[in-house]
């Protein structure tokens, strides 16, 4: 499907299967008409080899309404387009994806060059940072940040330990800022975010750091601006969109009555299609679906909504696509934002959607209510602990756990800093409490995310024409050193804490009275795997905090984020190694006690 150039010329294939004619034009023939007739295949497709047309010429289909109507129309497969209200154009010269991963012709190649060849890193070991590429790195004011800006900050993401960047969508859009939820062109990439090239070479840069990509795409609805797919070839029902969409009811969302047409054998192969595009034409990691409670019911409902809205057809087309992955390339991660604790998205093909994991509302809800409260009485540890043990099924790495994402921090929600303090997110309290969200998002079982910004303290709610104040990573280095550390543990990069690597846990201590709790994490169990993690979400500091510990010996304190040389404000309350003894506590055979700071998290593990 689309424009397909070979040497000496181009095919062009569409679908429009209520069309009397079909034409192609462009630059190559100076948009001369009727244009070069495409001749009709069967299922409404129509196509055509075109001698003469070379890469980045610049296209549109002609076609000719049931009614006679002309209709000019850009190709809904085209890979770029001058712009969303633009022209398409014929995919350019191939990306030499071996010479950018290695940074050559780069300034800073020899810094890109030393590395192995690239694999996507195993998922134990993902911590993924989603951003926005417009604001990621940009001036106020001016155009929207671009893929060639976010490049200049993948160091920082290394050094910081991020494994996996997540991109919100850059498919074509209406103008030059968005969100991106709302794509217009499915396929191809927005023109002001830097095109396609600019995308491989930002996946292409991130790969030679060993950073995997993954993708942000839309597929529960399209647009509704500036789209070119509603009525496509000029046939439509009542106030329906044409082939593309639902003509009926279940065309209707949240976000306009464009809810594409799951059942239409043509349309899902659209949707496939697009997927497979991402992932083997941009090489693409992994991909994360936007609101999969939208493709599975008309009304987002969840086991309590209208059964009579559930969408088979959608259940159908998200078990489809993930077999599709699996089969080509199974160890590509997909990933479905669908915020209704329903375990079947997780689930294997029949009985499931087949996703790898779904990001986790019964996480985020309770521990951002834990840290935001102004009161210590207010938070729940038993809400908490729920939290820390929550999964999907027996694998842990089922969830994506986080307390900050686009949608968390718009929309009339603050960062955690601020919304801990409005107006005082550098204060002791705001860095003290989000830290504290941090670092349970970074020792619980499950794949953890932080969104752009969170490892600086930025206050800002985001706002896609709000650009990321980088000046904050160098005054609050040390919280900067604070996530680096968290990251570093979480990977076992020191090699003494594998069980946060591992999928087992259980929280042992709950103390809602003094709101202190204790979780032990681990793989295969044992020194340098074995890891304890004690959490105080109160106010009151321990000289000797006694837990339950799951064997005798020496526990040494790996991070306490009470450390004064994360900021000078902490106060550094002596999380000291502890010996422990063979006295029962907690349900566990052993216990010792060590020092715990106001809103602080010690990890502790044996050597």
């Amino acid at each position: 499907m689309g424009a397909l150039p070979y040497e000496g010329g181009c095919a062009f294939r569409v679908w429009a299967p209520h069309a009397r004619a079909v034409a192609v034009t462009g630059t190559f023939h100076r948009w001369a008409l009727p244009g070069v007739p495409l001749a009709a295949e069967a299922g409404g497709h129509w196509s055509a080899d075109v001698p003469g047309v070379t890469r980045g010429d610049k296209y549109r289909y002609t076609l000719t309404a049931p009614d006679g109507t002309a209709l000019s129309r850009p190709d809904p497969y085209a890979s770029a387009m001058t712009g969303s209200l633009g022209n398409s154009v014929v995919r350019g010269t191939e990306f030499d994806w071996a010479r950018r991963e290695a940074g050559e012709g780069t300034a800073d190649g020899a810094r890109y060059g030393d590395r192995r060849p690239y694999r996507t890193p195993p998922w134990d070991e993902l911590v993924v940072y989603e951003l926005h590429v417009g604001t990621f790195n940009d001036q106020p004011g001016g155009g929207p940040g671009r893929f060639a800006d976010a490049i200049e900050r993948l160091p920082h993401l290394a050094a910081l330990g991020v494994t996996a960047i997540e991109l919100m969508p850059p498919a074509e859009f209406p103008g030059g800022f968005s969100w991106g939820y709302n794509p217009s062109m499915p396929f191809a990439v927005e023109t002001d975010l830097g095109g396609p090239d600019g995308l491989k070479e930002l996946v292409a840069r991130a790969h030679g750091l060993g950073i995997a990509v993954l993708l942000d795409v839309v597929y529960n609805h399209l647009g509704p601006g500036d789209l070119h797919l509603w009525r496509y070839d000029g046939w439509h029902e009542g106030d329906g969109g044409g082939i593309y969409f639902y003509n009926d009811w279940r065309a209707r969302t949240p976000w306009g009555d464009t809810r594409p047409d799951f059942g239409r054998p043509e349309v899902r192969r659209f949707l496939r299609d697009n997927a497979l595009h991402w992932l083997e034409e941009y090489r693409m990691d992994g991909l994360r679906w936007d609101a999969t409670a939208y493709l599975r019911n008309v009304h987002g409902g969840g086991d309590d909504g209208d059964p009579g809205a559930e969408l088979g057809d959608g259940w159908a087309l998200m078990r489809w696509i993930n077999d599709e992955i699996d089969r080509r390339q199974p160890w590509k991660l997909s990933i479905a934002e669908d915020l209704r604790d329903d375990p079947r998205l997780t689930t294997g093909t029949p009985h499931g959607a087949g996703f790898d994991a779904q990001w986790d509302a019964g996480f985020v809800h309770p521990v951002r209510r834990a840290v935001i409260a102004a009161d210590d009485a207010e938070r729940d540890m038993h809400a908490v602990r729920a939290a820390v043990e929550h999964r999907y099924g027996d694998d842990a790495l089922r969830r994506v756990v986080y307390t900050e994402s686009h949608d968390e921090v718009a929309n009339g929600h603050a960062r955690v800093p601020e919304e801990i303090w409005p107006g005082n997110a550098d204060s002791w309290w705001s860095k003290k409490r989000s830290t504290l969200g941090a670092a349970l998002v970074l020792t619980s079982p499950g794949i953890p995310m932080l969104f752009q910004g969170q490892e600086f303290l930025e206050d800002r709610w985001f706002d896609d024409q709000d650009p990321l104040d980088w000046s904050r990573a160098e005054r609050f280095a040390g919280i900067v050193s604070l996530y680096r550390d968290l990251i570093a543990l979480r990977r076992d990069l020191r090699g003494t804490t594998a069980g946060l690597r591992g999928g087992h846990v259980t929280v042992h201590h709950v103390n809602d009275t003094d709101k202190v709790l204790a979780y032990h994490r681990w793989h295969h169990g044992g020194p340098r795997d074995s890891t304890v993690v004690l959490a105080n979400f109160g106010h009151r500091a321990y000289g000797d905090y006694v837990i339950g510990l799951p064997r005798e010996g020496t526990w040494r304190v790996r991070l306490n984020t009470d450390w004064p040389g994360y900021d000078p404000a902490f106060a550094g309350h002596s999380a000291h190694d502890l010996a422990a003894g063979a006295r029962p506590r907690d349900g566990m055979p052993c216990s010792g006690g060590t020092g715990l700071g106001p809103y602080t998290a010690v990890v502790l593990s044996q050597d």
